[in-house]
């Protein structure tokens, strides 16, 4: 078993995350297993309660895990183990029972795998991220430093009064990671410009890292699935292997090139609304984007994602959707803007634009069915409106007697039975999947007959409880709401299904407008 560490200096949103992810697709191209965590030195839980605008948007894993592994998960467990005498009445301290807590979760997160990249979140120095630096020393010490590789990701900036770019930040940052005890292999340089042999050289000398570890790392110039190859052809993943020790085949770097190449080179360009309330936020609806643009690759297209913030349809009405190819609502939560989604959920089917909801997204779609085609004009959820005569969305029975909030929802992996003849069977290719949830209300399956009777069909349920977990407009030509997050299952080299599906609708409908 191998580990790689990241870690990142001098400012925060560096892009270590990007890096890892990186070097594991190179890795992956050897044939290796890998897998990715991250550790966040916030005291919160989990991300789940956390607002967007602090944290982006909440990943979940097969198992619920609403990631990432944060401080208050390992403070929360020593003090469970302390309180059940776990620790025999001893003095409960940072060493070393939070680092050993923290050094448990990094070994069961290698069980399974050839190599196990760990993104420490942060900066280097800052004070609550020394637990889990200070755990990474001792790791190397416990498992053979033959085993474990630190990288380090930092800034080269170019000072424009002095015309020069500046090493000294670096410095400093691989000098405060060596105070801890924890000596960089490979040091990432961020730069907008060409570091240069002279740079490389001083930062290899006074960083005490080999000149052939030392990695320039400039803004791609498209897009970010440019990245593996730039590192690629720095020989990053050879540095890795010969580190460690690894065995495995040559690089493939091949499929690499040629999902670069669709996206650089589409035979069909599209675009897609998305409709939400956090619009302005990048990190908020990420992992939309990049499964939308997976879609785009998946069918050679190129795909202009338009950023519309349901708040604007309420008060501006939907001129911003005219000219779309296709019109995306994600999930979240809260009634800011629900009205707007809507709307643009109504725009999408009275005028045959594709349509994809996703969770909240799902949920949309049964209400304004139910207000505009079954004439239900109280049609709510009871998220947003409890007194409503008519509940088509309503509370999991799961979820009544739920007081507290944090990691109380739906969560994680659960079956869903495809309906045969929907789309999203076709889609699929499949007749039952595994899809990742996070949610607490439901379609409430006492309007179930109304609806599909009036054309709103089921395209799926959980075999297990009978939830829906798909709808579908039946004369539509792509409108799909699921209440599950497709999104966080797609991959570049290989887009969720119903993401592909989506776009393909997209490029369908812009050749009708043509």
């Amino acid at each position: 078993m191998k580990y790689v560490f990241v870690t990142g200096g001098v400012i925060s949103s560096l892009g270590k995350g990007l890096t890892a992810a990186a070097l594991g697709a190179l890795l992956e191209c050897r044939g290796l297993k890998v897998r990715i965590q991250k550790f966040d030195p916030y005291l919160n839980v989990d991300p789940g309660t956390m607002s967007p605008y602090q944290h982006g948007e909440v990943y979940v894993l097969n198992d619920g895990a609403e990631t990432s592994l944060s401080s208050g998960q390992v403070y929360e467990t020593v003090i469970q183990k302390e309180r059940r005498g776990d620790y025999l009445g001893k003095t409960v301290q940072v060493i070393p029972h939070v680092t050993d807590e923290i050094k448990d979760r990094i070994l069961k997160g290698g069980e399974g795998v050839d190599v196990l990249i760990t993104e420490i979140g942060g900066t280097t120095g800052d004070i609550e991220g020394l637990p889990f630096l200070e755990a990474l020393r001792q790791f190397q010490h416990d498992v053979g430093r033959e085993n474990v590789a630190f990288l380090h990701c930092t800034l080269v900036p170019f000072i424009k009064a002095a015309g020069e770019l500046k090493t000294k930040p670096s410095q400093q940052s691989v000098a405060k990671l060596r105070e801890i005890g924890i000596q960089p292999d490979l040091l990432v340089c961020r730069t907008d410009r060409p570091i240069g042999e002279d740079n490389r050289h001083k930062l290899s000398l006074y960083c005490n890292v080999g000149l052939d570890c030392v990695f320039e790392c400039r803004d791609v110039e498209h897009s970010i699935y440019e990245l593996p190859m730039q590192l690629a052809e720095q020989r990053m993943d050879e540095v890795v292997v010969k580190r460690l020790g690894l065995r495995c085949r040559p690089i493939d770097i091949a499929p690499w090139r040629e999902i670069v190449r669709r996206l650089l080179q589409p035979k069909h360009r599209v675009r897609v609304g998305v409709v939400g309330k956090y619009i302005e936020l990048q990190d908020a609806y990420k992992s939309v984007y990049e499964s939308i643009t997976h879609g785009g690759i998946a069918n050679e297209t190129a795909v202009e994602v338009v950023r519309i913030d349901a708040e604007d349809l309420e008060t501006k009405g939907t001129a911003s959707l005219e000219g779309l190819d296709g019109i995306l609502v994600p999930g979240g939560f809260g009634t800011r803007g629900i009205e707007g989604k809507i709307l643009a959920a109504k725009f999408a089917r009275e005028r045959k634009v594709p349509y994809y909801g996703l969770c909240l997204g799902m949920q949309i779609t049964v209400i304004e069915y139910a207000r505009h085609v079954l004439g239900l004009t109280d049609a709510h959820s009871t998220e947003f409106a409890p007194a409503t005569r008519d509940p088509v969305i309503h509370l999991m029975e799961s979820q009544k007697s739920v007081v507290t909030k944090g990691g109380t929802m739906r969560l994680g992996s659960y079956d869903c039975a495809l309906t045969p003849g929907s789309r999203s069977r076709a889609a699929y290719g499949a007749d039952a999947v595994k899809e990742r949830h996070r949610h607490r209300f439901e379609y409430n399956d006492a309007y179930r007959a109304r609806l599909e009777a009036a054309g709103l069909i089921v395209g799926g349920t959980n075999p297990q409880s009978g939830l829906v977990e798909i709808v579908e407009v039946k004369d539509h030509p792509w409108m799909v709401g699921v209440q599950y997050h497709p999104e966080f299952q797609s991959r570049p080299d290989r887009a969720h299904p119903l993401f592909g599906a989506f776009v393909k609708a997209a490029v369908e409908k812009s050749r009708r407008s043509c």
